[in-house]
């Protein structure tokens, strides 16, 4: 899966990983910032977030247009510098008044122009990089390659950002509203490590900018479309985009409806195995949770090297590496002691860490039935991929069956009399959850990529952002329903997924004609 694919890829990979980092360190706190510093309610501080993720996905429809004309890498590189003043003004520490509540509206109106402008034209970039035929059969692979770089950026968000927040409380005693400064000063130095890697490695995705094409830099060969085909791809796009609004207002309901869930309804502590993956502390150094999802996924590429090294020095090498991180884990599992405080936040580590180890199995699994002649086409990967989802919310509504509703349940934690539910279901749901994404999303990425008129290559992946943008709005409609009786909530989450499903397969025969 990782080889045969263009040098330029990496470099971008990383340059994202970097950004998605700060940007996930941020966003792993942002609901509980809201409500911790300034106190607004579920409802009230849902609102906000949802109006930040639909904007901050919006912009790149601007932002494609723009680089549409004035090239891409210029685009990418302005808007690291805006993202750059965005966090630096959402760590300053002005408390809770309405210079702090001023300072913050503007600091996320810089991070959502600045992503606008970086977002969307790094994955076109990536996508020009398999323009070329020599790489064109990896185009779906590339960009999961592309997809899981930035999971590795954010699979450690939630856990560095509790480790700062709760080291700036014990340590400098900082009041918990304002700790929540120094976990997006993070996003800040990672944004600095994110433009580094930009520019050292530009030479190896320099050809792929579309300025320097037309500037007759690079040998570029577009193809011709008749407005009839423009027409139809745009049109077929618009359709893909239709299903991507409902993924993303459920999906990201990670940061809304189940974190919210961790906190009301989820043990608040953990023993035995489990607990070596839930756990913070004060020191980066001893990050539990880090260190040991690190082992797993470690663990899961160790594996899958001993089937597809094709020496016996490298299967052995990991075989050797597989066996020592199961071995450490199994150490620590035996030395278990106590419970450790479960904090809602860490659950957001999981999707992620999933993703970083599912990528290559799926990739396996693909690549094992293309070679058969059976590997789905992208819109069916993207079919089910919906229908992946509304598993996952299953899982919720199982777990949630017998749980009285929100007034009810902090009623019940006041008194110490609350039901709360293991955090395997919430663990479990981001796992089936993330394979959902995984059908979905990198292979919705690449199916732009490959079916975008060329003139217009900007424009329709800043479409696929402003469909995610409309999704992210959405996400408050769950928020506000906070309240209501679970199964209602999650139920309509899985009629929306399979409504969205079947959508797919009533016009898969006309996408897969426009992806040939």
């Amino acid at each position: 899966m990782f080889e045969g694919h263009p040098k330029g890829l990496w470099a971008l990979a990383l340059a994202n990983t970097g950004e998605r980092f700060g940007y996930y360190t941020m966003l792993a706190v942002f609901l509980f910032f809201l409500q911790d510093n300034f106190g607004f309610s579920m409802g009230t501080s849902s609102s906000i977030q949802a109006a930040f993720l639909g904007i901050v996905y919006f912009v790149p429809l601007f932002g494609g247009m723009l680089a549409d004309k004035f090239g891409f890498g210029k685009m990418v590189t302005s808007g690291i510098v805006i993202m750059f003043l965005g966090y630096l003004l959402l760590s300053l520490p002005l408390g809770a008044g309405a210079v702090a509540l001023g300072v913050m509206a503007l600091a996320l109106l810089f991070i959502c122009v600045g992503t606008g402008l970086f977002k969307g034209n790094l994955q076109v970039l990536v996508g020009n990089l398999y323009d070329d035929p020599k790489y064109s059969a990896k185009r779906d692979e590339g960009f999961s390659i592309f997809y899981m770089a930035i999971n590795l950026g954010s699979m450690f968000a939630a856990a560095v950002a509790l480790s700062i927040m709760a080291w700036a409380q014990d340590s400098l005693g900082i009041s918990k509203g304002d700790s929540y400064h120094y976990a997006f000063a993070v996003a800040c130095a990672s944004l600095i490590l994110s433009i580094v890697i930009y520019y050292a490695f530009r030479k190896t995705f320099a050809h792929a900018d579309r300025a320097k094409a037309v500037a007759g830099t690079a040998e570029v060969v577009e193809e011709e479309l008749t407005p009839a085909q423009t027409k139809e791809r745009i049109i077929c796009l618009c359709l893909v985009f239709a299903v991507v609004i409902f993924f993303w207002m459920a999906f990201h309901q990670n940061g809304i409806t189940m974190n919210q869930f961790a906190r009301e309804y989820t043990a608040t502590s953990e023993t035995g195995f489990m607990s070596l993956f839930l756990s913070k502390s004060l020191s980066f150094t001893e990050i539990r949770s880090f260190w040991n999802l690190l082992l797993c996924v470690i663990t899961v590429y160790g594996v899958l090297n001993i089937f597809q090294s094709k020496t016996a020095k490298g299967k052995s090498i990991a075989a050797l590496i597989a066996i020592a991180s199961v071995g450490v884990l199994v150490y620590k599992a035996m030395n278990v002691t106590g419970a450790v405080a479960v904090e809602a936040p860490i659950f957001q580590q999981f999707n992620p860490c999933f993703v970083v180890a599912l990528t290559p199995i799926i990739g396996i699994v693909f690549g094992a039935l293309a070679k058969k002649g059976k590997e789905p086409s992208s819109p069916m990967k993207i079919g089910l991929g919906m229908l992946v989802a509304a598993m996952a919310f299953v899982v919720l509504l199982v777990a949630s069956w017998s749980l009285p509703a929100a007034d009810e349940q902090a009623a019940a934690v006041a008194a110490g009399t609350a039901t709360l539910v293991s955090p395997n279901w919430l663990i479990s749901t981001y796992f089936v959850l993330t394979i959902a994404e995984l059908l979905l999303s990198p292979i919705g990425i690449s199916f732009v990529s490959k079916v975008a008129p060329p003139k217009y290559k900007g424009m329709m992946m800043g479409g696929w952002f402003v469909a995610t943008a409309i999704g992210n709005f959405l996400i408050m409609v769950p928020g506000l329903m906070w309240g209501m009786d679970l199964s209602i909530i999650w139920g309509v989450l899985i009629g929306i997924c399979l409504v969205s499903a079947a959508f797919i397969f009533s016009i898969l025969k006309r996408l897969e004609a426009v992806a040939k």
